[in-house]
């Protein structure tokens, strides 16, 4: 038998994570600096680990309720209330995933019927697209440009939706930009969707990591609520990525079909991580604050670094990442990255890997150490300066 002629022509013609490829090659190259996982280097918060061990040595080793630990839905609705003022039932308008990524599934699985249209502003994570493909809908890129701070507007927004339009992804505070959506930017958006049925999938899982102003969602704005699911986790905010634990708040109908498709594809998020995200919930405010002033420092350090060695750096105002401009070179994105890693052993994301409108730039995260980025600006910058000669 052929068993590459059995497979599934969707899952086939689905290319594999533009970052994931870098992350494989820089894990078996000696000596090699990565500025390419969005993976913060703080080790969960102590705290938040100990609950986690009380847990196990408590016994709890079994599983929870499909929609999670209800001590945690009733934490993440007293989140949401304190956060953005949005009130949520713990009951049947919570989900606990497995990580934010699982949220972001299950919404689009939950949506979405086969030729369904998915507004996808880029550039964006990488996972939106494939989701959407594999659910039977249509991705349908809106390009956000430099020169508009990488934001989506309403003229944009406009142009894209037609009659089969189901669901608009908002991937803000953005990876891989670090591009954020003010309120009063979000309320020119908010004016087109008024008007429509489209569907929000608002992607927060960036929301505590904002430096100029604090991050506001859609669904505080009037009418949206209903209209829009979040997705956001732990991972990011308390350094818990291999916790694998994430949420997803919105409406009760739409939380019903998401939690069915997540109770036969997983039956419940890990027990013992959501024993430690009551702690980070309850008791990580501090921690949250601790790590954002560390990014925000080493977010100045890796603009002016980029700057300074003559390539144009948009200024982040949200997430960890910066998506300097490399078209001075004359190289493209996925030459540039490779080049770059050969030469130089850097690793850094090609913006292709975030959707076309990604060429000429490359992605580079600061949630690593500043020894790591400095290194990794000076061994840019000889590249750099290396191919001037």
């Amino acid at each position: 038998m052929n068993v590459a002629e059995q497979l599934s022509k969707t899952v086939v013609e689905i290319p594999p994570s533009g970052i994931r490829k870098f992350f494989d090659i820089v894990n078996e190259m000696d000596g090699a600096v990565s500025l390419g996982v969005g993976e913060p280097d703080f080790v969960t918060p102590w705290h938040i680990r100990e609950e986690g061990i009380y847990s196990l040595k408590q016994g709890q080793t079994y599983y929870t309720s499909n929609w999670g630990l209800l001590e945690l839905r009733e934490e993440i609705c007293a989140y949401m209330q304190r956060r953005n003022g949005l009130t949520y039932h713990p009951e049947n308008e919570v989900l606990v995933t497995v990580g934010g990524s699982e949220g972001i599934d299950l919404a689009i699985r939950a949506l979405v019927n086969p030729g369904d249209e998915v507004l996808i502003p880029e550039p964006c994570f990488v996972c939106y697209a494939p989701c959407t493909k594999l659910a039977g809908g249509v991705p349908v890129p809106i390009v956000t440009k430099a020169e508009d701070k990488f934001k989506l507007t309403p003229e944009a927004l406009e142009k894209k939706i037609t009659s089969k339009t189901k669901l608009l992804i908002l991937p803000y505070p953005n990876n891989p930009t670090g591009a954020i959506m003010t309120k009063e930017e979000l309320e020119k958006i908010a004016a087109v969707l008024r008007k429509t049925n489209i569907m929000v999938l608002s992607d927060e899982i960036y929301g505590e990591l904002t430096y100029a102003q604090e991050h506001t969602s859609i669904a505080t704005l009037e009418g949206m609520q209903e209209r829009t699911v979040i997705i956001n986790g732990f991972s990011k905010t308390y350094a818990m990525t291999g916790w694998r634990l994430g949420y997803a708040v919105g409406h009760k109908d739409l939380l019903r079909q998401m939690t069915k498709i997540h109770q036969y594809a997983i039956m419940s998020s890990p027990t013992t991580s959501q024993y430690a995200a009551i702690a980070a919930l309850r008791n990580g405010d501090e921690d949250i604050e601790r790590m954002r002033e560390e990014y925000n420092y080493r977010r100045r350090v890796m603009v002016d670094g980029f700057r300074k060695m003559g390539l144009d750096c948009f200024e982040p105002e949200g997430a960890f990442y910066v998506f300097p401009s490399i078209q001075s070179t004359g190289m493209d994105s996925e030459t540039f990255c490779e080049s770059l890693l050969k030469a130089q052993k850097v690793a850094v994301i090609p913006g292709t890997a975030f959707g076309e409108s990604g060429e000429g730039f490359i992605r580079a995260s600061y949630c690593y150490s500043l020894k790591s980025i400095n290194e990794a600006l000076e061994r840019i910058a000889a590249y750099v300066e290396g191919l001037k000669a």
